[in-house]
């Protein structure tokens, strides 16, 4: 049997994310992206429901997710659903579905210099105000 396992969302951060590194060094930031669906009901009624999916993101691009977003900024994200599973000291078991990205695309503008001083220069900023994407970074070779 086939699988395929692949999300892509766009939604705004819930809070701040959340930077930690595991005990091999490797960073991890963990944030909630809020996703809303407009629908309309069979009696005529716009509705709106919002699902809070919880994200995870791994290495470099945990850092820059750290470092550019916060609380209320929209992003468009790429990755795959997890489910963990754990239990509790007080032996109760939980589990949860996330989404482990491994793209992440800052939307929207980002604040000015104030923020984030001269380390990334207005000339080396994207057309919506962010440094170069970390896919930029990933050393691949262009072959033209």
């Amino acid at each position: 049997m086939a699988s395929f396992n692949r999300v892509i969302l766009a939604g705004n951060l819930t809070k701040d994310p959340e930077l930690r590194h595991i005990p091999s060094g490797q960073p991890v930031v963990h944030f909630t992206v809020a996703v809303n669906r407009i629908f309309i009901t069979q009696t005529g009624e716009k509705k709106e429901e919002v699902s809070f999916i919880p994200i995870i993101v791994w290495g470099k691009h945990a850092e820059n997710c750290n470092k550019y977003l916060s609380k209320g900024k929209p992003v468009l994200l790429e990755g795959r659903i997890q489910q963990r599973s754990w239990v509790t000291t007080s032996g109760e078991k939980r589990s949860i579905l996330e989404v482990v990205a491994d793209r992440v695309q800052f939307l929207g503008k980002i604040e000015t210099q104030e923020r984030y001083g001269d380390e990334y220069p207005e000339t080396n900023k994207n057309d919506m105000g962010y440094p170069p994407s970390y896919e930029d970074d990933k050393g691949d070779d262009v072959p033209f």
